[in-house]
């Protein structure tokens, strides 16, 4: 029984290693500065901000400071925050001396049936189609864009003549948890979605990236407007998905210079993080997370569980040889964290903390509390009622208690 579980996490390395699109070797999907400059183009940067003082104005700052000779145009929408998160964006468009490419939109009430996020991105592309851009770029308030993230974003749409191109952006990974959990996220996502397959037009698979996303509005309009995704918790892959569906072009790649300047920190707030979408991206289905959950212990637990605990050379071996496979294809994430090598090997105990954290993302949707983030409940088990402002009653007595 040993060797055939020993067998089982071999095997599975080995497709992962030599046939799953070849994910892990990173190398191939990093962006550099684009080997040639792009047309001028006239982009719409569309961000959408909630309570995020302490990052938005260096995001608005970047972003009017890019290089490439492309129109920008920057349209945040602030979506009811408690904060002075506009004031903030003004100041950092003032940094850049840019004030009058800075289009602060206050927000509508969120309503039903719209993600938060979506509603005000919702808002933002309606008020920027009037400049007829080429391009729209979706980003997050926390993004640090690098001076040529811009450029090399459509760079890459043009020379590909891909509709939507994305970037997962660096995230932060200063603190111990954030080491030992931020380069396995990176991991896990690109194992879930594979670029090559992404930018294959005879597959199906299809991601992106929320922190940088890159689309053409003739795309966005066939893949059906952000209508066609307003409920989704996992917005950035389900818009993806949309653009490819409807014919489109979809590429997915790594930058290592703009970044995330949100720390979460904590195993608290990484796990919170993580179990945000865990279950949504289960399909809400307990068979999915018992399967997962099996999926895991196969590959990453019985490895080293193998090496440590057998009594047998045969299944110690397997478990070895899974283990040494497990880390040479997470060493290239590792490396690209600038953490010391050793990191690779610690994917099994990584993996028991991501396992925790999708059965506590199931228990949250049980219980009425899926995909919380910023006061909103986004992935409810039952369609909640909601008061007169378009939040649920959960969401109004949380904004209470945060303006009180």
């Amino acid at each position: 029984m040993l060797i055939i579980a020993g067998a089982l996490s071999l095997l599975i390395w080995l497709y992962l290693f030599a046939a799953h699109g070849h994910f892990w070797r990173i190398g191939r999907i990093l962006a550099g500065k684009p080997a040639v400059l792009a047309a001028p183009a006239r982009i719409a940067v569309v961000i959408p901000a909630r309570d995020e003082v302490d990052v938005v104005g260096r995001a608005v700052t970047s972003l009017l400071n890019q290089g490439g000779g492309h129109s920008i145009q920057v349209f945040l929408v602030d979506d009811g925050s408690s904060d002075s998160t506009a004031q903030a964006a003004s100041e950092g468009a003032e940094k850049a001396g840019k004030s009058d490419m800075l289009t602060v939109i206050q927000g509508l009430a969120l309503v039903p049936g719209w993600s938060g996020k979506l509603w005000a991105i919702k808002q933002g592309v309606e008020t920027a189609r009037v400049l007829d851009p080429d391009f729209f770029l979706f980003t997050d308030a926390d993004i640090q864009h690098a001076p040529n993230s811009v450029a090399t974003l459509v760079a890459i749409a043009q020379a590909g003549g891909y509709d939507l191109a994305s970037f997962m952006v660096r995230l932060e990974c200063s603190t111990f948890a954030e080491r030992m959990l931020i380069p396995a996220f990176v991991f896990f996502f690109l194992k879930l979605y594979p670029p090559a397959w992404v930018a294959d037009p005879r597959r199906t698979m299809a991601g992106a990236a929320g922190g940088s996303i890159l689309i053409r509005p003739q795309a966005l309009e066939r893949a059906g407007g952000i209508d066609s995704i307003r409920g989704e918790v996992i917005d950035d892959c389900a818009l993806a998905r949309q653009v490819k569906a409807s014919g489109g072009k979809v590429w997915l790649g790594l930058t290592p210079e703009t970044r995330s300047i949100r720390s979460y920190g904590s195993f608290v707030g990484i796990g919170r993080m993580i179990s945000r979408g865990a279950f949504n991206q289960l399909h809400h289905s307990i068979w999915m997370l018992l399967l997962a959950v099996a999926g895991l212990t196969a590959a990453y637990l019985m490895p080293p569980l193998l090496v440590i605990f057998s009594h047998r050379m045969a299944p110690a071996l397997l478990g070895a040889a899974a283990w040494l496979l497990m880390s040479c294809c997470f060493l290239p994430t590792v490396r690209f964290y600038r953490l010391f090598p050793l990191w690779a090997t610690a994917l099994p105990v990584i993996a028991i903390f991501y396992m925790g954290a999708s059965v506590h993302s199931a228990l949250r949707y049980w219980t009425g509390r899926g995909g919380q983030w910023k006061g909103r409940i986004q992935d409810p088990a039952h369609s909640p009622p909601t008061d007169k402002s378009g939040l649920s009653a959960a969401e109004a007595k949380d904004e209470s208690g945060r303006h009180s």
